[in-house]
């Protein structure tokens, strides 16, 4: 499929997205329409761009700005990328699990129906995480949490993927480690949690609307709450990056959707029951409302930090393990070198793409001459090095204007002729 067939369903000529809104718009969240709204101008050169001259032969390369949305999946992968390898570089080389922690499936739309009960859910894994380390070892972990809303076939299933070192910071500074895991344990504590966090955070009104699917979700599952957290094998860094992408990574990956013929969307997923790569064909109504699920609340984080990791304590838990590292000769701290965030055209080198600055016609580079954004909806010029650049900016943000200028007038007029044919339609 081509790289925008996210963008055709959402927003071809059958204008799915609209005719969604103008069904379910009290449903609808509005950090969900600005997502996908900032989703839509995601890469069009008309909502700002980055000037660049060839140096040889004069060749004007106009590169746009990303809306870096949490919609967009074109922006979530490269930073998914970005970020699990500044994390793993930054993280403490030490063996870490993979821990995911789920709920019964009976209790998804307890969470879908109550979001605000996502951020407790990821305290309360961690916590019971921190007191098993503490309670064996007295030492802290270090956990970095990440939570998933999605399932395989893109419907809502809560649930958290954690990175735990196996092993923590006692209180004389030392790592001790520590890499055994009572699953049956934590499995029934983790179930316990789950319930009381529910019943803690409704009203009387709510917990009797959901009661039966607690009392099930206890009944059906005598073991707990399903955990899982294999033990990974390999280099540390590879195994931090690994999981680093899988923790970021969007509900849904482009490469899945196999056929859209206008009405319909195909894509395929793997069955956990059985193993097996299935498709599944739905709605283009359905596909969206399973896809806008997933994005978050404002100001949500999906990513929290606990333990040796947490925000406020972590320079002083390095400074502790720095000084520790030094006597006893294990390096896990690195010490002096810090990643720095690649931009977009070091991020194309990485992945052994031809450099997008290097100009194909003549072979030489690209220089950067100024660029154009929006400030309140119009085109402003942000930067211009030469009179010459600006005198250039100023007919594009011109001919731009024109142009859109242009369109509405003719989605006016293809509106107004809709509604005279619908009334002649009527009066028939």
């Amino acid at each position: 499929m081509e790289k925008n067939i996210l963008k055709r369903i959402f927003f071809d000529e059958h204008n799915h997205w609209n005719q969604f809104l103008l069904k379910h718009e009290n449903k609808v969240r509005p950090i969900v329409v600005k997502e996908v709204e900032k989703f839509k101008g995601c890469g069009k050169v008309v909502n700002g761009f980055k000037l660049f001259v060839c140096e040889g032969c004069h060749d004007v390369k106009k590169v746009a700005y990303r809306c870096k949305g949490r919609f967009c999946t074109t922006c979530s992968v490269g930073e998914s990328e970005e970020w699990s390898r500044l994390m793993s570089h930054d993280m403490f080389q030490v063996n870490h699990r993979h821990v995911i922690f789920t709920v019964d499936e009976g209790l998804r739309e307890v969470f879908l129906l109550h979001r605000r009960l996502l951020k407790p859910m990821m305290d309360e894994a961690a916590k019971l995480l921190r007191d098993y380390f503490y309670k064996k070892t007295k030492v802290i972990p270090g956990i970095i949490s990440g939570l998933h809303t999605f399932g395989s076939r893109v419907n809502f299933n809560p649930h958290v993927h954690m990175l735990v070192t196996m092993g923590g910071i006692n209180a004389q500074g030392e790592y001790v480690k520590y890499d055994f895991l009572p699953f049956e344990m934590l499995r029934k504590q983790w179930q316990t949690v789950v319930l009381k966090l529910i019943r803690k955070n409704l009203n009387p009104r709510e917990k009797k609307q959901v009661q039966s699917r607690l009392q099930a979700a206890y009944q059906n599952n005598g073991e707990g709450f399903y955990i899982h957290a294999p033990k990974q094998k390999g280099k540390i860094e590879e195994q931090l990056r690994y999981i680093g992408r899988y923790m970021r990574r969007p509900a849904i990956g482009l490469n899945r959707i196999e056929a859209y013929d206008g009405q319909n969307v195909t894509f395929t997923y793997k069955d956990k029951s059985d193993g097996q790569q299935k498709k599944e064909t739905i709605s283009v109504e359905e596909f969206i409302s399973r896809l806008i699920r997933h994005i978050p609340d404002e100001q949500f984080k999906t990513i929290r930090h606990y333990g040796m990791y947490s925000r406020k304590t972590k320079g002083d838990t390095r400074k502790l393990l720095t000084k520790w590292q030094k006597e006893v000769k294990k390096w896990i701290v690195r010490i002096g070198s810090k990643l720095k965030r690649r931009n977009w055209r070091e991020k194309f080198l990485a992945a052994k793409q031809p450099d997008p600055l290097r100009c194909p016609k003549c072979d030489n580079c690209y220089i950067y001459k100024g660029e154009v954004c929006l400030q309140e909806g119009v085109l402003t010029i942000r930067v211009a090095l030469c009179d010459n650049t600006r005198n250039y900016l100023e007919r594009v943000i011109h001919y731009f204007t024109s142009q859109q200028t242009t369109q509405k007038e003719k989605q006016k007029q293809i509106n107004y002729y809709q509604g005279t044919s619908n009334i002649r339609m009527s009066i028939v």
